[in-house]
């Protein structure tokens, strides 16, 4: 009991995810008026979403915008072109990472980068080192490829040119780096060490979490095609195939045969919507990444209690206790939704109970109850 008591001195901030997206302060900025102008559009989406218990969303982590799976790329690049005013050299570096797909060719390109200035802080008087040639096939194939790749070059100081150069009988085109540029060479390593530290700007999954009341649809859910990664037609065909052939398979399978089965057909989700039926009857709702490992819903579970202090378990559908938290949801079988049923530890309350105890009965947050819905 002791030791339970310590634990009750814990801030709630020890069991949230590191989700959080470090940005500057023109970033910020940008963000803040950026959320401004798209309040209304925020609050259509959620309207519009609310009548699908299973919808699934995603939050920008500059504007804080609720977004659908489709608005995500068109939203991005609506942000980082009106950071380009504030902020070119973060927004250059942002286009590089988000909006090349390849990310074994942004790490060449980036890797070429760094190797250009690295010979220019090296040898700052050598003025070979302060010009590219944009015909030059290393700059071709490895950095012009890269979407915001030139945007980065011109932004940390660098003046396209078009010369003649000795020697030569036609001019080059060239990306010649300015004086003021050339005086202050930590700047360029920090703007060469940014680009490397940086990662693609993602929007985060958006828990959604929703508190039903009671009720005997709990283990019934309407899941949106953007739980899967086929399409539709393609759902319905593999459904049809596995009908036809249900009593072959039985017979002609063996068990590991069919387990390995059923573990490639849960790889076909991208999203799980997990129920929690809690003692006093309420339902509570999060969505998360099939891929994710399934402390992350232990977490979002203890977030809403009002004592996430005491040990709790969690019991999956089949009545099995959800042990291994470090497995994914996929692994664990909890694809593409399911309704688990949550329990205090039995030891800890036995020991409560024996000591006078405060009562568990309302187990969530008595705030989070204005928000009840009917599960339809």
């Amino acid at each position: 009991m002791a030791r339970l008591e310590s634990m009750q001195g814990r801030t709630k901030g020890q069991y949230k995810d590191a989700t959080g997206t470090t940005v500057g302060k023109n970033m910020i900025a940008a963000a803040n008026k950026k959320e401004a102008d798209e309040g209304q559009k925020d609050a259509s989406c959620t309207k519009n979403e609310s009548n699908n218990a299973c919808s699934v969303l995603f939050r920008c982590p500059l504007t804080g915008n609720l977004l659908r799976k489709e608005e995500r790329e068109n939203h991005f690049r609506e942000v980082i072109q009106g950071l380009s005013t504030t902020d070119p050299i973060t927004a250059a570096i942002l286009k590089i990472h988000t909006y090349n797909k390849d990310r074994e060719k942004v790490k060449v390109g980036i890797d070429t980068v760094a190797k250009y200035f690295g010979n220019i802080v090296s040898h700052p008087d050598e003025e070979k080192y302060q010009t590219i040639k944009l015909s030059n096939k290393v700059f071709q194939e490895k950095i012009h490829c890269l979407e915001g790749s030139h945007e980065f070059l011109q932004a940390v100081g660098f003046e396209r040119k078009t010369l003649h150069l000795e020697g030569q009988d036609h001019q080059e085109e060239l990306f010649v780096l300015k004086k003021e540029a050339l005086e202050d060479l930590n700047a360029l390593k920090g703007y060469c060490d940014a680009l490397l530290s940086a990662e693609p700007l993602k929007a985060n999954l958006e828990r959604q979490l929703r508190i039903f009341m009671p009720s005997i649809k709990a283990s019934h859910f309407d899941l949106p095609d953007d739980f899967y990664n086929l399409s539709v037609e393609e759902l319905k065909r593999e459904q049809r195939q596995r009908t036809e052939g249900v009593d072959r398979n039985a017979v002609l399978r063996t068990k590991a045969m069919r387990e390995r089965e059923e573990q490639r057909e849960m790889k076909k989700y991208n999203y799980t919507a997990l129920r929690i039926r809690l003692p006093d009857g309420y339902i509570l709702q999060g969505m998360f990444f099939a891929r994710e490992r399934v402390s992350a819903l232990f977490d979002f579970v203890r977030e809403q209690l009002q004592n996430d202090w005491i040990p709790y378990e969690l019991f999956a559908p089949g009545g099995h206790r959800v042990e291994n938290q470090q497995s994914t949801f996929l692994e664990s079988g909890l694809v593409p939704s399911a309704l688990l049923t949550f329990c205090w530890d039995a030891a800890i309350m036995a020991d409560m109970e024996a000591e006078g105890g405060q009562s568990t009965a309302c187990v969530i947050k008595p705030e989070l109850l204005s928000n009840v819905e009917t599960l339809l």
